[in-house]
């Protein structure tokens, strides 16, 4: 399957520059608390071919080339935490739809009441290895949201450079009252739990993008490709909206390198007290 760039997905590369690793520490110096009581380490290369002494690679020797290339050619890359991660998933999405269906029932009912058209929303995100999605979401917006936008941004140069930077507006024209409750609650994410039962997110992993933002990831974009996308993740626990674009990137960046199940286990957790301060909601 081709991912976003239109070609066949690309292998995941871990390997640090010396300016990205350096990019990394000043990005999410304010951060490191977390890391730290998580037991986390700072990432270390990968392992590059030997060279010998005239500088040239050397190649280690396969007593079976054919074999050899045949498996290179059916190896798939993983999602990140394999099926650890993966099966952790299905248990916990499956648990809170059972919790949280009533309350995913009577989002339904209000926003068909009050705005019309259809209650869920779906947008196009890039997941694990480059390849696209439907990331769903219980519509907080007008219907002409699109065209909303374009005009306030036109009129208001502020709001042009706070979407430019962070693709995020303080003061969105295109929320409704009601949306702004879900977004504040963090209830309109509850439908991306059929996402995590798809496979297509996890219940924790690395903000959900759309496709223009991969540039903005730089040297970091082989670690978001290495996940999948999470409902929550260390950029929701360490300062959700007020956190600002590149601090997130290095936050994604840090999750990915630093995985563990301990860790996800305590972002969920932490996650539950972060939604109830509604002034750092999204």
């Amino acid at each position: 399957m081709t991912n976003v760039f239109g070609r066949e997905s690309p292998r995941r590369n871990f390997s640090l520059t010396r300016k990205a690793s350096s990019r990394v520490s000043k990005d999410v110096k304010p951060h490191y608390d977390l890391g730290v009581r998580l037991g986390w380490r700072s990432a270390t290369p990968a392992a590059l071919p030997a060279v010998d002494t005239a500088g040239e690679t050397t190649q280690a020797t396969v007593s079976d080339p054919h074999n050899a290339a045949r498996q290179t050619d059916t190896a798939a890359p993983a999602p990140l935490g394999g099926r650890t991660k993966r099966l952790a998933d299905v248990v916990i999405a499956l648990c809170a739809l059972a919790l949280a269906s009533p309350i995913m029932l009577m989002v339904f009912l209000l926003i068909r009441a009050t705005m019309g058209g259809p209650a869920v929303y779906a947008h196009t995100r890039v997941g694990f290895d480059g390849k696209p999605f439907s990331c769903r979401k219980f519509r907080t917006m007008v219907a002409n949201s699109d065209e909303v936008l374009r005009e306030f941004l036109a009129r208001d140069p502020e709001a042009a450079r706070q979407w430019a930077e962070i693709r995020k507006l303080k003061n969105d024209p295109r929320i409704t009252f009601l949306g702004k409750i879900l977004r504040k609650s963090s209830l309109d994410e509850l439908p991306q739990l059929f996402n995590v039962l798809r496979g297509e997110m996890s219940c924790v992993g690395p903000r959900p993008i759309v496709a223009d933002e991969l540039s903005r990831y730089e040297d970091f974009v082989a670690d978001y490709l290495a996940a999948r996308p999470g409902i929550t993740g260390l950029w929701q626990v360490t300062g959700r909206s007020s956190t600002d674009y590149s601090s997130r990137v290095a936050l994604d960046s840090q999750y990915v390198r630093n995985w563990s199940l301990w860790s996800d286990l305590v972002i969920l957790s932490r996650t539950v007290f972060a939604v109830v301060r509604f002034d750092e909601a999204s």
